[in-house]
């Protein structure tokens, strides 16, 4: 079929995100996520607690998620976001899965990093089932992740420390790029002088308490958005909901007299 100007698109129908949050330990991203408007969770990890929301049953494979997205992509229902808790335990699924089809004991086993390879095969299917959810269902995509803090060797600074997802090197980059958010949440943190005598200071953290996510990136921390979004946000969903471009708000709150369950 041949191209026409006539086929341009100058106007986008807008789409809900797909996101991913990842933070330090306890800092409440489940609880954030199930803020988010009809929310149900595909869970490789008993992160739910308390917390009274709708989930599938807990994945032990690979299969298990992949035929929790295929149930929400045929089935009919009224959810509007799916929570995937965690990515990071999913990474050990797929890893099992990559070792059943190919007869490794492990990951290492192929060598030379041809497992994590494989393993991104696997991955590219899990996006696609979140892609399919999101473009033909209009449902947001929220991702959960833990964090690892790793060297990050700067090609123009001396090496440093970093947060980042807690995922093998490939994977997370993969994640990453198929995110229109990416979210990292903390504890908010200033640092102050403190006097130790002898006329020296030291730089001491000090934290209120108060918990945050970051959306752009930092020399500390990996984060990135695709819709303008403050530096920093409340870790709370209405007032991420408030920041968003007002054609995509609309996606991300709950409808009026609407359960947010």
């Amino acid at each position: 079929m041949a191209i026409s100007l006539n086929q341009l698109v100058r106007a986008a129908h807008p789409k809900p995100p797909i996101m991913t949050v990842y933070g330090v330990h306890g800092i409440g991203k489940t609880t954030f996520a199930a803020q988010a408007p009809s929310p149900v969770f595909v869970q490789t990890e008993d992160g739910l607690g308390t917390l009274e929301c709708a989930h599938f049953p807990l994945a032990a494979t690979f299969e298990d998620v992949i035929g929790a997205l295929a149930a929400l992509y045929t089935e009919p229902h009224e959810f509007r976001t799916c929570v995937i808790d965690s990515v990071d335990w999913l990474e050990a699924l797929i890893w099992a899965k990559a070792c059943r089809d190919n007869g490794w004991a492990s990951i290492e086993d192929a060598g030379y990093g041809k497992g994590y390879v494989a393993a991104l095969n696997l991955w590219r299917q899990y996006i696609d089932g979140l892609n399919a959810l999101r473009d033909d269902k209009g449902m947001t995509i929220v991702q959960l992740a833990h964090t690892d803090i790793r060297r990050f060797d700067s090609p123009e600074h001396d090496p440093y420390d970093r947060y980042t997802i807690k995922l093998h090197a490939r994977a997370a980059a993969l994640v990453q790029e198929h995110s229109d958010i990416v979210l990292f949440a903390n504890y908010r943190i200033s640092t102050v002088k403190a006097d130790v005598g002898f006329n020296k200071k030291v730089s001491r953290a000090v934290g209120s308490g108060e918990r945050v996510m970051h959306t752009t990136e930092r020399p500390a921390f990996l984060a990135k958005n695709r819709y303008g979004l403050p530096d920093t946000l409340p870790l709370d969903w209405s007032a991420f909901a408030q920041a968003m471009p007002t054609p995509i708000q609309p996606l991300l709150m709950a409808a009026p007299n609407t359960p947010n369950a």
